[in-house]
């Protein structure tokens, strides 16, 4: 801080580029008064000033001196001086940080009203009724919001004084009845508080602007930047403005108005007005307020005003804004404008209507909506006219609106779902066995988890509903049902739905709206269909922007063909990560991994390993049918073994059972032997990836062989296959150069046999922070490098991600330790630097090193920029996630493109 710095500015001064300082408010103040629109003058404090006083406990040196030279030019310039008996200058207090927090943060009106003041006001006006209202509300709002009362004793003293009157409306009181109010609210004050409302104008001036700066770290404030991921170091403007009114008479009043609709983004006039009121009548809903057209049967020489306004900011800001206004006994003022927050649906539509208008272009178009509104607009919603109230919250892990019948096991999750039944599984918690189930539900409800764990992961790779965590749900698996809180038992077959955007979970059957959005990716809406409004136009012609824009390929994880068909067709440029252990996990092919586990010496294991090779060649035929002409990525299998062998628990009852009826079952005591024997206290840092390769001779052998006569096979038929394959887990290059040294064997020995000539690339996951730091060695014996950035958070932060979530994540959010949880958005600091190094080391060992990434960040909007940023090639990510990344992929394109030219 110099001692030069200024920290008031007029309205003349500012502009609307100046939001940092000035904040989002004051900035538009300022711009408007540039622009010669009708804003009662003023004066803004600024953000840094509110940083001071928060870190220090006290004004900045200066500040106390440039408020009182603004107040008194201000004075100067409307000819009354604040609060003086006769004729009193009023002004209101109200914050404006940089992002809009509508509702968050405090505002002060009728600052300067007094006991003495309220009489001169009321000879003023002519109006001893609004006088008096008006420094009801002073105290009511000063006592809540400065003094700390507890509001809602002022609400009923206002309540009483209604009842008295016998009337709903406080219009009905009169000027003597609000006095008597006044009275009530001062004693209320000085009961609460130890000390009188204080009279001195500008002590109120003084203790509101403290106020505003200190509701910047109010619950409230710190809730909605938490949601919004607002930093929490920028702090609120204060903006001190002359009071209008708009409760001074019939031809008075308040409203709010919208440019465009901001539920739908169309054209037309929408908003609400209210005759003889303040703005925060509008807000509270005390009375019903007339629609915005209706002001022009009232006043029409302000509506038109008004319109022209409206006209005027919109192509100023190029934007739909949202704008607060007063009528004063016909003059209209402007109180506030700003770019109107809007429905997904609402964005989309706004910005091509922008372009086709002349006002913006595409690139501008595109960076005005985001892939977490192209999100929203995928799934399918429940009916927003249901009045069905939910019997349990949840955690909203996997968005959707998902109806069906309750199950509780995968086997009838898939004999119901095959007979043509819409299931719901429901669990206390999902695992690997459940797959099947969660392939065939509607939707996945879980007792226990958070939005990291087993069921929210695999539900939204697979763009299923899920709702996890629902604790207050006691599900009883064994029998078959689930009692809610309040002891209603649902059973199996009971219909129910759940909300993945909310986390509600509700008994029967709640109608449920198709995405257009979706039907328009899958191909059964045309691109040109005039559906919702023009929705499915709008998306189609950013989208084909972004694709334009965009330097990232965006990839599939998918694992069998229907994934890769259903990809490919939401504009999939190949499949990043084909996970294999997902093939294994038929009842089939357990058996034979089974099989597998138990072989102790060669002639069983290769039998095993022979009987598997068929499986495995036919689920890569498929896939490289489905993604023929585009790389397909396969990774060697990656789990501990034991995820292929019975519950050790369910195991060990069935072999006691067995031997106390003295019938022991053979293969059932070498399985348990097997369990026990790799039962490792946490698998997921055991012998598992790279390392089983390497333990278990000719495992990732049969696999690469799988690989190769598929691809030789598909090339014979003419088509074109383009295979990878990716080894697990590696941390060491000599790991890699082991495992690569079978595989090139491999690939000869297949191209040999066939006569085909095979190009397969062969790298690995950087998934451990070792290969993260030793990238450059790793290097040399990988032709890409794909980072596995789930695990990667993982072992960088020592969490496990099936459990931290649930057990600490809410805190450490409420705490400020995340913003957001390092599963759902890369970590820049700790494991994006890791990302960030790895691929410069990798590159300069290998400048032609192809880079990826394959881990859950591939699909989130936030981090699909940030692997722009780092110069990967390309992200993959499940089906359903395809049009966000690429959609933001196109963003990170332009907003980079900014960057630079600036």
């Amino acid at each position: 801080m110099t001692a030069q710095q200024k920290f008031v500015y007029s309205f003349t001064e500012g502009n609307k580029d100046l939001k940092d300082l000035l904040g989002g408010k004051g900035a538009n103040l300022a711009e408007m008064t540039n622009l010669g629109l009708p804003v009662p003058p003023g004066f803004t404090i600024t953000t840094d000033a509110c940083k001071v006083f928060l870190e220090t406990g006290t004004e900045p040196g200066s500040l106390n001196e440039e408020i009182t030279g603004h107040l008194a030019a201000l004075e100067q310039q409307m000819g009354k001086r604040l609060g003086q008996a006769d004729d009193p200058l009023l002004v209101s207090v109200r914050s404006g940080a940089k992002f809009s927090m509508p509702g968050m943060m405090d505002t002060v009106l009728n600052i300067g009203l007094s006991d003495a003041s309220v009489t001169g006001l009321a000879a003023q006006s002519g109006n001893e009724r609004f006088a008096w209202d008006s420094y009801r509300r002073l105290v009511q709002m000063f006592g809540k919001t400065v003094l700390g009362v507890d509001g809602e004793l002022f609400e009923e003293a206002l309540d009483e004084a209604k009842h008295a009157k016998g009337t709903a409306n406080d219009l009905d009181l009169t000027a003597e009845d609000l006095r008597t109010l006044v009275a009530t609210f001062k004693a209320i004050v000085l009961r609460e508080t130890g000390r009188e409302f204080p009279q001195d104008p500008r002590e109120q001036l003084d203790l509101a602007i403290h106020a505003v700066f200190h509701s910047w770290n109010g619950d409230r404030a710190r809730l909605y930047r938490r949601q919004e991921r607002i930093p929490n170091d920028l702090g609120t403007a204060v903006n001190v403005c002359t009071m209008v009114f708009g409760n001074l008479g019939e031809d008075s009043g308040t409203g709010v108005a919208f440019t465009r609709d901001p539920s739908t983004g169309t054209q037309g006039v929408y908003g609400d007005y209210l005759q003889n009121a303040q703005g925060e009548d509008v807000v509270a809903g005390i009375r019903n307020t007339l629609q915005l057209a209706d002001l022009e049967q009232l006043d029409k020489k302000s509506y038109d005003e008004l319109m022209s306004i409206m006209q005027t900011l919109e192509n100023h800001y190029r934007d739909l804004c949202d704008i607060e206004f007063t009528i004063e006994r016909g003059k209209l003022w402007m109180l506030q404008t700003r770019v109107g927050k809007r429905t997904a649906a609402a964005a989309f539509r706004i910005a091509v209507q922008l372009v086709d208008q002349g006002l913006i272009d595409l690139d501008e178009a595109l960076q005005r909506v985001t892939g977490g509104q192209l999100a929203q607009l995928m799934f399918p919603r429940f009916a927003p006219t249901s009045e069905t109230r939910p019997v349990a919250y949840g955690i909203a892990a996997s968005p959707g609106a998902a109806v069906g019948k309750v199950v509780f096991d995968s086997y009838t999750a898939v004999k119901w779902s095959r007979s043509g039944e819409q299931v719901i599984l429901v669990r206390r918690e999902t695992n690997p066995d459940d797959l099947e189930g969660m392939i065939a539900a509607e939707g996945i409800l879980t007792s226990r988890g958070g939005k990291t764990s087993h069921a929210a992961v695999v539900a939204r790779g697979m763009g299923k509903t899920c709702v996890c965590g629902a604790e207050e749900l006691e599900v009883d698996t064994k029998n078959r049902k689930f009692t809610t809180a309040d002891g209603q038992v649902v059973h199996e077959g009971d219909v129910v739905s759940i909300d993945g955007a909310n986390g509600k979970v509700y008994l029967g059957e709640v109608p449920v709206l198709p995405s257009p959005v979706v039907e328009y990716f899958e191909g059964t809406i045309h691109a040109g269909a005039d559906v919702q409004g023009g929705l499915v136009q709008a998306v189609h012609r950013l989208m084909a922007h972004a694709d334009g824009r965009r330097r990232l390929a965006v990839r599939a994880n998918a694992d069998n063909a229907e994934d890769a068909n259903r990809a490919r067709r939401y504009g999939a440029q190949g499949i990043g990560l084909c996970r294999t252990e997902h093939m294994f996990l038929g009842e089939e092919r357990r058996k034979e991994v089974e099989h597998l586990i138990l072989a102790d010496n060669d002639k069983d294991r290769e039998a095993a390993l022979s009987s598997l090779l068929p499986l495995q060649k036919g689920d890569f035929l498929e896939l490289f049918q489905s993604m023929d002409g585009l790389p397909v990525t396969v990774r060697l299998l990656d789990p501990p073994l034991h995820e292929f062998l019975p519950d050790i628990t369910e195991l060990s009852v069935r072999v006691a059972l067995a031997e106390a009826r003295k019938d022991p079952n053979e293969n059932d005591l070498r399985l348990l032997q097997a369990v026990h024997r790799l039962h490792e206290a946490n698998p997921m840092l055991g012998l598992r990836g790279v390392r089983l390769g390497l333990v278990i001779p000719g495992l990732f052998g049969m696999q690469v062989r799988a690989i190769a006569e598929a691809a030789a096979e598909r090339k014979l038929a003419g088509g074109d296959p383009r295979p990878e394959v990716m080894i697990p887990l590696v941390g060491t290059v000599q790991e890699l150069e082991l495992v690569r040294d079978e595989c090139e064997r491999v690939l000869a020995e297949v191209a040999a046999s066939t006569g085909v000539s095979l190009d397969i690339k062969l790298g690995t996951m950087i998934e451990l922070p070792r290969a993260a730091v030793t990238a450059g060695q790793i290097a040399e014996a990988a032709d890409f490098f794909s980072f596995g950035t789930n695990d990667l958070t993982q072992t960088v932060w020592g969490f496990s991600r099936d459990d931290v979530e649930a057990s600490f994540f809410t805190s450490y959010l409420e705490k400020g330790i995340f913003g957001v949880s390092p599963f759902e958005t890369i970590d820049r600091d700790g494991v994006g630097a890791l990302v960030k190094n790895a691929a410069q080391a990798g590159r300069a060992t290998r400048p032609d090193l192809k880079l990826g990434v394959c881990g859950e960040h591939g699909g989130d909007p936030e981090s699909v920029h940030f692997f722009h940023e780092v110069g990967l090639d390309y992200v993959s990510c499940s089906p359903f996630r395809i049009p966000v990344a690429r959609l933001e992929a196109g963003r990170a394109a332009i907003e980079t493109a900014g960057s630079d030219s600036r």
